[in-house]
């Protein structure tokens, strides 16, 4: 083991053991993952060490996982907890890219699709047939929906801008139009309300993780501004612990753990909202919450490095650039 940049005595002392901590935090969450897709997508009977043998295999995905992670982190020791918060902050950057991109691809979309079918002109463009499935949550969510999504997956591993200032000017522009076909035009249609609901959603969701990269959430900090950046943190470490990994997982755990929880079974029965001619992406917003809690629970683990690093007094503090940071 390599020594640590400043080895001060007590718990949170060992870089490796805190790089093992945030690391296998995170594959037990990939596996989590993995067993849902698996179980609710797959058709697998589910993690268990008392059932069939396929159940078994789900298991082990968590011991294995671990394993990896611990592996990973003894062979790059040379690595300091700074270096290891930003490569996850920056794998989490990845994430929230190829989301923003999908939610902009697919708003325009079906937007689209939801306005051809309201004015009458899909049957023409596409045929009845075509139009018909074009109707059924299933089919759009599986044929028009999925491949959007792997669209928005390519553009954000080959931007590097996460472009939340472009979905708000795309908010801003839906609303705009909204205004004006309603009072100038007499013209209004689900669809246009839901594409405001579903670019919020995924705005403020989204961009959740980056706001604490940056300092930017709204903290009450009379005491904390005044303490020294060891004890600051201290706070930061044990709070994200317990309070901001906690709702990560609590998030996580009660929305995708049965089929009937309020994660998974939108997702699986492609909900859509009540007016037919709204958007097919209801189910989408249901996901958003689930990508919030991973892009969180990412975050959180890169800034419980960063925190024992501040603690520690480990050289290389960077300090938020954002206009909120504290």
């Amino acid at each position: 083991m390599t020594a640590d940049v400043q080895g001060t005595a007590g718990p949170l002392s060992g870089t490796r053991f805190i790089r093992i901590l945030g690391w296998a935090n995170l594959a037990v969450m990939y596996a989590f993952l993995a067993n849902a897709f698996l179980t609710f997508v797959g058709g697998l009977p589910g993690a268990s060490l008392t059932g069939p043998p396929l159940g078994l295999a789900q298991a082990a995905l968590y011991p294995i996982f671990i394993a990896i992670a611990i592996w990973a982190v003894i062979r790059t020791d040379y690595r300091t907890l700074r270096q290891d918060s930003l490569r996850i902050s920056d794998m989490n950057a990845t994430l929230i890219r190829c989301a923003f991109w999908s939610v902009v691809v697919l708003g325009v979309v079906d937007a689209g699709i939801s306005f051809l079918r309201v004015e009458g002109m899909l049957e023409g463009l596409v045929g009845d047939d075509l139009a018909g499935d074009l109707g059924r949550s299933q089919y759009r969510g599986v044929y028009v929906h999925m491949p959007l999504i792997v669209v928005g997956i390519i553009i954000g591993l080959f931007t590097k801008d996460l472009g939340f200032h472009w979905l708000a000017l795309l908010i801003v522009v839906a609303e705009l139009l909204i205004v004006i076909c309603r009072f100038i035009f007499s013209y209004e249609q689900a669809f246009m309300a839901d594409l405001i609901r579903f670019w919020y959603g995924a705005l403020f969701l989204f961009a959740s993780a980056h706001t604490l990269l940056e300092e930017g959430h709204v903290r009450v900090d009379i005491i904390f501004a005044s303490l020294s950046t060891r004890a600051k943190g201290r706070i930061n470490a044990i709070g994200t612990i317990l309070l901001g990994m906690t709702l990560c997982w609590m998030i996580l755990v009660l929305g995708m753990a049965q089929k009937s929880s309020v994660i998974v079974s939108p997702v699986l029965n492609f909900e859509t909202t009540q007016s037919g001619f709204g958007l097919y992406l209801k189910y989408m917003m249901a996901a958003f919450l689930g990508i919030f809690a991973v892009s969180m629970m990412i975050q959180f683990t890169s800034y419980l490095l960063a925190a024992v690093a501040d603690y520690r007094g480990d050289p290389g503090r960077i300090e938020p650039a954002g206009a909120g940071a504290h």
